[in-house]
């Protein structure tokens, strides 16, 4: 069984105490803001580059804050993805309306899910349900691990 190593940047893109996510027709998920690392790019220019092309917004990065290993398996294949996820700087006002449409078409939309209220919801990763979204006073990078199989 072969292994595909998968490099993510995702978005912590925070106003009003609501989180913006993505959210595909043919999936039950929400998931962030984000998408592959291109060659040549680092997971900076890529989390940059995704925004633009997901929300129409040219934001500036704040930092990194988490970087999440996950191991799992699909369609009898080992993966090791590795995602950056960073903050936001809250300078600039954000006008997205929820069920906005992404660079997807009509496949992908935007929506704002009130922190308070994630576990309500399917969300990828899972471990945005218990993490604390207070970066400021947090100035580390946290690691986390995930392995499924």
């Amino acid at each position: 069984m072969s292994k595909d190593i998968l490099v993510r940047a995702a978005a912590f893109i925070i106003r009003d105490n609501k989180l913006l996510f993505a959210k595909n027709i043919n999936s039950p998920y929400y998931y962030l803001v984000g998408g592959g690392i291109e060659e040549n790019e680092t997971s900076k220019e890529a989390v940059a580059r995704e925004i633009f092309e997901e929300t129409g917004l040219k934001l500036e990065i704040d930092r990194l804050v988490i970087i999440q290993e996950r191991f799992h398996e699909a369609n009898n294949k080992k993966h090791h993805e590795i995602r950056f996820f960073y903050s936001i700087k809250n300078n600039v006002e954000i006008s997205i309306a929820d069920g906005t449409f992404t660079d997807q078409g009509t496949d992908e939309t935007l929506h704002w899910i009130h922190l308070n209220e994630l576990a309500e919801f399917e969300i990828a990763p899972p471990f945005l349900k218990t993490i604390s979204f207070d970066f400021d006073s947090d100035t580390g990078i946290k690691h986390i691990v995930v392995k499924e199989y």
